[in-house]
């Protein structure tokens, strides 16, 4: 079945290549002449729902891939993965006991084995500690959205993809709709002047409530880990982590451009409960532009409320919706995509792109534009919490690290609150 989604991905490029200059990259396992098949290494870190979906992408999209190590705060996590993984993809999964590596050093000891590509898929907190180890280590790299969850973190992530790129090392983000032939389609359509000058964005993300683990008798470092995304230091909240998404679509649709300041505001009206850490359960961001450009955002997570994840955008001569791939100018002739629409195609073409990189040794780089939509998350977050209007410029040079001051089970979670607008501090 994934070979088959593959080979969609390829067809329908093909099919769009003439009218839109996308790049196109063979089917998995199939490589041009001068290109290196050998097997290369693969190791996890973050044996949660997406790491091992990372993992099964990498496989999917390259036939002479194979898991080699794999690295987990807890160690049931590994094993259940591992399982897992191995059931699904035979002896193309090979992680002896020697190269299941646990604990806050764990991510180390991986780096340090014998691998070639390393997929960082744990909570986004740590992130930029990872991704600096990977590339000063040399290894190419797969990580996944958000990039941080300060500013601090972002200065880091920024640094590592500098060096990435001095290195030549491939490092492609986890924005899956940049690798969705159909959205690459539409947005640049957009680019080409389909609709004009972009003027508003308004981008919704309203979707139910999410997973909750328990263990209320760890220690409370381990118990954190494990609702990790509950906690603004791992997470970044869930604007950040979830609705990442859409604000990295906006910033793709306005070509890199960073909004000048935001305003916003959010709270919590149905995760009340202690158990559900210091995050907000909704968000309304505005982002304006030096052009007067704006960007409205709405992302809510709440059960039995209307669900709606969309982004309309309106320019001078139309409009667009990205998620439903339609143009409509005015006055002319409404573009639909043709085809039959499979996100899960763009999971994979993340992966074929990566490892094509890596195979004809022509490194690509997706990271500073991650980071800063990560920023631009940020910039939401902190907008809301202290009720004043951001910065882009506050937010680049803000000091703020949410980090602990010690990585230890038994060391102490950061000190941090619900935020109450009007008296949380911006740093």
């Amino acid at each position: 079945m994934a070979n088959e989604a593959t080979r969609r991905t390829f067809l329908q490029s093909t099919a769009i290549a003439a009218t839109t200059g996308v790049a196109l990259l063979q089917t998995p396992g199939v490589y041009a002449a001068e290109a290196n098949n050998k097997q290369l290494k693969v190791g996890l870190i973050g044996c949660g729902g997406r790491g091992s979906g990372a993992v099964a992408n990498a496989m999917d999209a390259d036939a002479n891939c194979k898991l080699v190590a794999m690295c987990d705060m807890f160690g049931d996590r590994l094993t259940s993965s591992l399982k897992n993984l191995g059931d699904s993809y035979g002896k193309r999964v090979e992680v002896p006991t020697e190269r299941q590596y646990t604990g806050f050093d764990g991510y180390q000891k991986l780096i340090d084995s014998d691998v070639d590509v390393v997929l960082l898929c744990t909570a986004p907190g740590f992130r930029p500690i990872h991704l600096a180890y990977a590339v000063e280590k040399g290894k190419h790299v797969f990580m996944e959205k958000p990039h941080a969850t300060d500013a601090t973190g972002v200065r880091s992530v920024l640094e590592s993809v500098k060096k990435a790129k001095e290195k030549k090392l491939s490092l492609v983000s986890g924005f899956t709709y940049r690798y969705d032939a159909f959205k690459r389609d539409t947005v640049k359509r957009i680019h080409d002047g389909a609709i004009g000058d972009v003027q508003t964005i308004h981008t919704t993300y309203l979707t139910g409530d999410l997973w909750y683990r328990g263990h209320e008798n760890d220690t409370p470092m381990e118990y954190q880990l494990r609702n990790w995304y509950y906690y603004p230091w791992l997470s970044g909240d869930f604007l950040v982590e979830q609705h990442i998404h859409s604000i990295d679509k906006a910033a793709w649709v306005m070509k890199g451009e960073m909004p000048i300041s935001a305003s916003g505001m959010g709270g919590r009206q149905s995760r009340t409960e202690k158990k559900y850490g210091h995050i907000y359960d909704h968000f309304t961001t505005v982002y304006e532009y030096a052009s007067g450009a704006k960007v409205f955002s709405q992302c809510r997570q709440a059960a039995g409320c209307f669900g709606d994840t969309r982004d309309f955008v309106y320019g001078t001569k139309g409009t667009a919706e990205l998620q439903a791939h339609v143009i409509k100018p005015f006055g002319g002739a409404t573009w639909t995509h043709e085809g039959k629409h499979d996100l899960n195609n763009a999971y994979l073409q993340e992966h074929i792109e990566l490892f094509d990189s890596i195979r004809h040794e022509k490194a690509i780089n997706d990271g500073e534009s991650s980071a800063y939509s990560t920023l631009m998350g940020l910039m939401g977050r902190e907008a809301a919490y202290s009720g004043k209007k951001i910065t882009w410029k506050q937010m680049l040079e803000s000091k703020q690290n949410l980090q602990p001051a010690k990585y230890a089970l038994d060391a102490d979670v950061p000190n941090f609150a619900v935020p109450v607008p009007g008296k949380y501090k911006f740093v």
